[in-house]
């Protein structure tokens, strides 16, 4: 009698092309909003240019929160993921390429939202094909896979900064092309296997209704790692101040090494838990020790006697969060009550990587004026032990669940 336990698993293959394609959405950000956006807006807005920055990013927050729910929604209702995320491609790609064409602010303003927009409809479905197509027993491997995304975005912004690329159109077409290279071998050529027991009803509470995201596991999933994203919108928005702060003789190559450093190292150790959680059946485990550990990073830099020790609890505290973050992802779809809802749900859970966004820049300027950076990480890691704790109280999974 054949073993039915393979047919309970998505392919290795698979899973690594979709990681790559998850990839793709940080490479289609990650360089553009750090480095060339901010690169165009002063050429366009002078010495308005931090201004017009903190504006862009206020509306794009907003656009891909909308979008982000818009679009998961949409490919809920239409049972099509794969569709929706070619076309948020295609249309992502024109706006990117369309950028050196906005010769005023308020044009630039008008491309970034619609472009904002078309990412989402990339990776709103795209998340959600994810709790589509991979079992609850392989979503901590599918969460240390995507752990590769934040590096390869990294690692995206010195590729297409090298000296060869010397104009803005180039470094856009770069960026197009490495974002249509990680995408569409997911989205075009791989077949997944379809898994029946994903397509499961929706779970009923107590009172026999379908089950609500603001009931069980998944709020305190949303607020777990809601309170972690402030940590690191912060540190990702401000690091580059803290390191001038701490040691004024510290070239942009190291900052930009350490930051590289911590994503990387991050890799092999959510592959290790996620893989971990699997066969031992802790899925929130990782969650729990990866929160802990950003939240001693965080005070660590804050307590930091000298310059040498601060750059070392900033990489305890880079790793453990891109730990933390990609583990979350993978298994922030084992607890979403509704397999019909799964893109609207995600669309959901992704407030918590732009709200933060927003809620940042009011932290900072009321604590690092008047009080420093020392006592910014302080609070900080008071919001990451707070996550801890949070989310100590999710219980474990009922045994035997798929």
């Amino acid at each position: 009698m054949d073993d039915p336990a393979p047919h309970r698993h998505q392919s290795l293959a698979f899973m690594l092309l979709y990681a790559l394609a998850v990839a793709g959405g940080s490479m289609a950000y990650v360089p553009f909003l750090t480095i060339l956006l901010p690169s165009r807006i002063a050429v366009l807005a002078g010495s308005a240019d931090v201004e017009w920055l903190g504006l862009l990013t206020f509306a794009g927050a907003i656009a891909a929160s909308v979008g982000g729910i818009l679009f998961g929604w949409l490919s809920d209702i239409t049972n099509s993921r794969r569709w929706w995320i070619l076309s948020g491609l295609v249309l992502t790609v024109a706006l990117l390429l369309a950028v050196p064409l906005a010769d005023d602010l308020w044009t630039l303003v008008s491309i970034i939202i619609c472009w904002q927009l078309a990412l989402n409809m990339v990776l709103g479905p795209l998340a959600a094909w994810g709790g589509d197509l991979v079992p609850d027993d392989q979503k901590g491997l599918l969460g240390g896979l995507l752990a590769f995304a934040p590096a390869l975005g990294a690692w995206s912004g010195a590729l297409v900064t090298l000296p060869v690329l010397e104009t803005f159109e180039s470094r856009l077409f770069a960026l197009a092309f490495l974002v249509v290279a990680a995408v569409t071998p997911a989205t075009v050529f791989a077949r997944p296997r379809r898994l029946e027991m994903l397509g499961r009803a929706p779970s009923l509470d107590r009172d026999g209704r379908i089950g609500t995201l603001s009931k069980g596991p998944a709020v305190r999933m949303w607020f777990a790692r809601f309170l972690v994203q402030i940590s690191e919108a912060a540190l990702f928005a401000y690091l580059y101040f803290w390191f001038r702060s701490i040691d004024p003789d510290m070239g942009d190559n190291e900052k930009a090494r350490l930051f590289s450093l911590a994503l990387t190292i991050a890799i092999p150790i959510a592959l290790y838990c996620g893989r971990w959680s699997d066969r031992n059946d802790r899925p929130f485990l990782p969650l729990v020790i990866s929160s802990a550990v950003s939240a001693a990073g965080m005070l660590g830099m804050a307590l930091a006697a000298s310059a040498d020790l601060a750059k070392l609890a900033y990489l305890l505290f880079g790793i453990a969060t891109t730990v933390f973050l990609a583990l979350h992802a993978g298994q922030t779809l084992r607890i979403l009550p509704r397999s019909d809802r799964r893109g609207r749900d995600l669309g959901v859970f992704n407030l918590t990587n732009t709200l933060p966004s927003l809620i940042m820049p009011l932290l900072t300027i009321s604590v690092v004026p008047g009080f420093g950076f020392e006592t910014l990480f302080l609070v900080l890691a008071t919001l990451a032990i707070l996550a801890t704790l949070i989310l100590t109280t999710i219980p474990r999974p009922s045994p035997g669940r798929a």
